[in-house]
């Protein structure tokens, strides 16, 4: 049975104890650290922990203990409340400069739970609405499911707020304004402008400048004015430059972010797919997968789905096809034929890390070979975008089997699913079958001797 309690003391444990923690948060699969001292952290030993599928970024302040859907929120949680209660050294608030793309993720992945929920609804919604049945339910859902998308400027702005040391509402309030239909009665640069012009873009630069504009006023304001002035000031400020520069900024980044992914499909499809496909599992290693959250939720908010989620999932594909093709080789490595089973239910849900980090990183040119899976189920999809037949999904997070619900386009749901599932199997087959060809070192065989797997690293594959 699963003890996620003595999960979190063992992690607090191996990082050095509560007072090396500076501060805690976590994303769908991660539970990411901020440690003061790296050189406290017993990688090795907290690698070797039950329930603990990899660590990322030892070494450095940021770490990353990656844990699995669900398991992750769970563990958080215990490892908050177990810092609440031992008493710190230092203020656990302190950070260890974190890098901007970590900052994007802890803005973002909160909200992703509800773009989840809301995109499948969304779905829901849009089947109900195209067989014509339930006209009486519809209305309510399409409320339910766009409610959050209308009013996601705010929560942006409250999270952005929050990340950098700001007042969270106020950072919300600012952000709101972005939202406010009565920004259409506004001239800015001679046009009017659009409730929601800029989105998430507008409100994350909105409130950062905010949170810039709150901190200035704080440090030269005695109290008795700080109160009254600051929160003031704050929104006049931020709230002025957010109609006259940063809404209409911020509209022509999120325009050319549109524009720029639909070229990209339209004309490079298959080329695009392969890139996409081939390289997100590098980027999801090294955290720059995270500048896309900002990219995927500008897309929804302007299309409806984001085109290059579909292309991304088929990394995981290609991973799972990759494992299949390890499990069918090695069939001496009772170990690894374990993990192989324990982790491909996972991986047909999107979830990649037990793969990655249980199987083909560890063994390297299986790592090269799924991400040639990938990027050929990206290919498969990208061509159908060359044809005008564009994949989306209506909201991120989920990956693999689980996108099915989230999937339209703008041919409607039908044919996005037939697509998307074209991709999985395409990446499913091919990076099975580049693994059993190249995966190995020659002379690994299947027969009556164990074969003894290739440990190099993956770069060097």
């Amino acid at each position: 049975m699963r003890n996620d309690t003595a999960t979190a003391s063992a992690v607090l444990a191996l990082t050095g104890g509560p007072d090396n923690v500076r501060h805690v948060t976590h994303c769908l699969t991660r539970l990411r650290l901020t440690v003061a001292d790296p050189a406290a952290v017993d990688e090795e030993a907290l690698r070797a922990l039950p329930g603990v599928l990899g660590v990322i970024g030892a070494g450095t302040p940021s770490l990353q203990v990656v844990l699995g859907p669900g398991v992750v929120d769970t563990v958080t949680a215990e490892v908050e409340r177990q810092l609440a209660e031992a008493p710190a050294a230092e203020p656990r608030t302190k950070r260890a400069a974190p890098a901007a793309l970590r900052r994007i993720a802890d803005i973002f992945v909160p909200l992703i739970p509800a773009l989840i929920g809301c995109g499948i609804l969304a779905g829901l919604n849009g089947l109900l609405t195209n067989a014509g049945w339930l006209p009486g339910l519809t209305p309510a859902l399409a409320a339910i499911a766009s409610g959050f998308m209308a009013l996601i400027a705010v929560f942006v702005g409250y999270q952005t707020a929050k990340e950098f040391g700001g007042t969270p509402i106020l950072g919300g309030a600012v952000a709101a304004v972005i939202v406010y239909p009565g920004v259409a009665k506004v001239t800015a640069f001679g046009v009017h402008l659009s409730p929601g012009q800029g989105g998430v873009l507008g409100a994350l630069a909105a409130a950062l400048l905010a949170t810039r504009i709150e901190k200035w006023c704080r440090g030269r304001l005695p109290g008795a004015l700080d109160v009254l002035v600051t929160p003031t000031v704050t929104v006049l400020v931020a709230g002025l430059a957010t109609l006259y520069g940063l809404m209409y900024a911020a509209g022509a980044v999120a325009t050319a972010i549109g524009t720029g992914a639909n070229w990209l499909l339209t004309t490079t499809g298959p080329f695009a797919g392969v890139i996409l496909g081939g390289l997100f599992l590098p980027l999801v290693m090294l955290g720059l997968h995270q500048a896309l959250i900002p990219i995927h939720t500008t897309l929804i908010e302007q299309q409806g789905y984001t085109v290059l989620l579909p292309l991304l999932a088929m990394a995981g594909a290609g991973q799972v096809g990759g494992a299949l093709a390890v499990y069918v080789r090695l069939r001496h490595d009772t170990a690894l034929r374990t993990t192989i089973r324990s982790a491909l239910p996972a991986g047909l849900l999107g979830v990649g890390e037990p793969l990655i980090y249980g199987v083909s990183l560890p063994l390297g040119r299986p790592f090269v070979t799924a991400c040639v899976g990938g990027a050929a189920g990206g290919g498969f999809v990208g061509f159908f975008a060359l044809l005008g037949e564009k994949v989306g999904a209506t909201a991120i997070g989920p990956s693999g089997w689980a996108l099915f619900p989230l999937l339209t386009g703008n041919q409607g749901p039908a044919p996005a699913i037939a697509i998307y599932a074209g991709g999985l199997l395409t990446a499913y087959a091919v990076g099975f079958a580049a693994t059993l060809a190249f995966g190995f070192r020659r002379g690994t065989a299947s027969g009556t001797t164990p074969p003894v797997p290739d440990r190099t690293p993956a770069g060097s594959a």
